[in-house]
């Protein structure tokens, strides 16, 4: 498929609460370093992520999801986009998460509900901003069944303050969605999903879209690969839908995503602005019917 005059806008729209975005963005995590998210990967060329960032909302792109907690040697994502971006355009959403933070060396924690206003304040800081658009919780899987009330009680603290404008929550179950829709609206739930997706997954994500909440995959395109991003390699499946409409594996899967409901919301991430211009370009392929009943005989477990 080409992809030289397709926008972000080819995808459709929805709304974060009351911020309409395109849906497709933009995921940060990769724009630090070479090589696997988080991994020992040199860090990224400087001018090169920021020219990638510029180039997103040249193409449309007004939805960025970031954190503080993706930073490799010399590399912040958020002081990127802070570099490429401010002032910030009119109608550009910044989404970014907290719970989990990394020391200078790199080592992981998980906030406590106390800490979490520094990590919100952190944010704001690194992004230049006096509020934040939107915060998702996410969750350890240290949480995984247990209840997420006083975390999310602290964000709510900080959105009835204009810290923050709207709640979301990642890597959650519908239990936890639940919980937190007693305490504050959810704008949007932040899970891993992509060609393979167990029916548990499937289920969830169409319970969204009847809540009205935004569904947001990530490792929409890496899959099975998750941080180590998408293999060189696609199943047989996958790569036949892609040479039937002259696209790649990767826009085969993110059209997947965006077929699966009017609120799904896809962030691919890239350094590489190629790899840009053709995530943006997936917005508007469109798949048959045949080619979902072809991908949907896909598991992960066998990806």
């Amino acid at each position: 498929m080409t992809s030289e005059t397709i926008t972000a806008a080819a995808a459709g729209t929805f709304k974060l609460g009351d911020l309409p975005v395109n849906r497709i963005g933009f995921g940060a995590m990769r724009l630090t370093q070479n090589g696997a998210a988080f991994g020992n990967g040199a860090p990224s060329d400087r001018d090169r992520a920021i020219q990638v960032l510029r180039d997103a909302v040249e193409l449309g792109v007004n939805h960025i999801d970031t954190a503080a907690f993706y930073f490799s040697p010399l590399r912040s994502a958020n002081e990127l986009i802070n570099r490429a971006l401010a002032p910030y355009p009119d109608g550009l959403v910044i989404t970014t998460k907290v719970g989990p933070g990394r020391d200078p060396w790199g080592e992981w924690l998980w906030a406590s509900p106390e800490q979490l206003r520094g990590q919100v304040e952190e944010n704001l800081r690194q992004l230049g901003r006096d509020h934040l658009d939107v915060v998702n919780l996410r969750i350890p899987q240290s949480l995984a069944s247990g209840s997420i009330a006083e975390h999310f009680g602290a964000l709510a603290d900080l959105r009835d303050s204009g810290l923050i404008r709207h709640l979301g929550i990642s890597n959650v179950t519908p239990g936890h969605l639940a919980e937190a829709q007693t305490i504050a609206p959810v704008v949007c739930v932040q899970n891993p999903y992509g060609v393979g997706a167990r029916i548990e997954d499937h289920e969830f994500l169409r319970a969204c879209g009847e809540q009205g909440v935004a569904f947001v995959p990530f490792y929409a395109i890496a899959g099975a690969g998750r941080d180590a991003g998408a293999s060189a390699t696609d199943s047989d499946e996958v790569l036949a839908v892609a040479r039937a409409h002259g696209a790649s594996a990767a826009q085969v899967r993110l059209a997947w995503a965006l077929q699966r409901g009017p609120h799904v919301l896809v962030i691919p991430g890239t350094g590489n602005p190629g790899h840009l211009v053709d995530n943006v370009a997936a917005g508007a392929l469109r798949l048959s019917d045949a080619d979902i009943a072809s991908l949907q005989t896909l598991r992960q477990d066998s990806e």
